[in-house]
């Protein structure tokens, strides 16, 4: 699947007004640790801390007046819970939030701060997927899915529209990847607004999920959930994956100290707090820097949705 580069100029130019073209940040002791040239697009400083508001928002934008009227649903753990309650309040539609137990405290506070149809359920991806059902048929709701979804997609497309748009000589970007919209969004765009530039995922190697899935050329799925990343834990879809599996060549992995690792450099080099899902992209330059060695390499920093009073170092 690919997008015309207008098409996408189109869905950027409707959701401006909405959301924040956030900056690039560059710095020279990351480029010398790196050896590289490193442009991070820092999504931390998108309204509801993260990139999943572009996605949300252009999911509510493209919905018809009857839908509209009856409301949406989501299932999520955290990031795309927030930005579904914020773009859904920005237009006035009624949203209803489902979050599973083990969401962090900190992410569930932050939706309740815009929307009280909170609902917490057991934390399996089938209790989330069963009590989105049943509230949704109670209520003639309309699912939207914080990742399978193409509105969502191109929502996310949007980030490496403006990056590239700035940035036009980039050799690299990388991204991290749980559920698949952010890097499906990333290669449609890439590919759209780029000869040179290639797309690389990064996940954790706690749930490689898309990493195996890219060797098997089928969706695979974790057997747990146990990383720091909370945000990565959820699975691929079948609207993302076939345009992941066409334009991405690799997808890197990394532990769980080397995601901390990451999170702990941006933080004191860059002097910004990122949470553990976001760190993971970077993580990846940092493992595998003699690939990157002398580029100029693009950085997704997806989201800054992170308890200050819990880092992890």
């Amino acid at each position: 699947m690919s997008i015309s580069r207008k098409s996408l100029e189109i869905v950027q130019s409707s959701m401006s007004q909405y959301v924040i073209k956030t900056p690039v940040l560059k710095n020279k002791e990351i480029n010398s640790i790196c050896d590289s040239i490193i442009f991070f697009k820092c999504e931390n400083f998108q309204k509801s801390g993260s990139f999943k508001f572009r996605a949300a928002t252009n999911a509510i934008l493209n919905l018809n007046e009857t839908v509209k009227k009856s409301g949406v649903i989501t299932h999520s753990s955290g990031n795309f819970a927030q930005a579904l309650a914020l773009a859904s309040k920005n237009q006035h539609i009624s949203s209803y939030i489902v979050m599973p137990q083990n969401a962090p405290k900190f992410k569930k506070n932050a939706v309740l701060k815009i929307n009280d149809n909170l609902i917490e359920c057991k934390s399996t991806l089938d209790e989330r997927e069963n009590t989105t059902r049943e509230i949704q048929n109670k209520y003639n709701l309309t699912f939207i899915h914080p990742s399978n979804n193409l509105d969502v997609i191109l929502g996310n497309s949007t980030v490496v529209s403006e990056l590239i748009q700035d940035h036009a000589d980039l050799d690299y970007i990388l991204c991290p990847i749980g559920g698949g919209g952010l890097l499906a969004g990333s290669a449609l765009a890439c590919n759209a607004y780029s000869n040179k530039c290639e797309i690389i995922g990064v996940e954790p190697l706690n749930v490689n999920d898309a990493y195996k899935s890219l060797k098997s050329k089928k969706i695979e799925y974790n057997l747990n959930t146990d990383t720091i990343a909370d945000g990565l834990r959820t699975n691929l879809g079948d609207i993302n994956f076939p345009i992941i599996l066409e334009h991405i060549k690799s997808i890197i992995c990394v532990s769980e100290d080397e995601i901390i690792n990451a999170m702990k450099l941006i933080y004191n080099k860059l002097n910004i707090l990122i949470e553990p899902s976001s760190a993971v992209a970077f993580a990846g330059v940092l493992k595998e820097k003699e690939k990157f060695k002398g580029k100029k390499v693009g950085i997704i920093l997806s989201g800054g949705n992170v308890d200050s009073k819990k880092l992890p170092f």
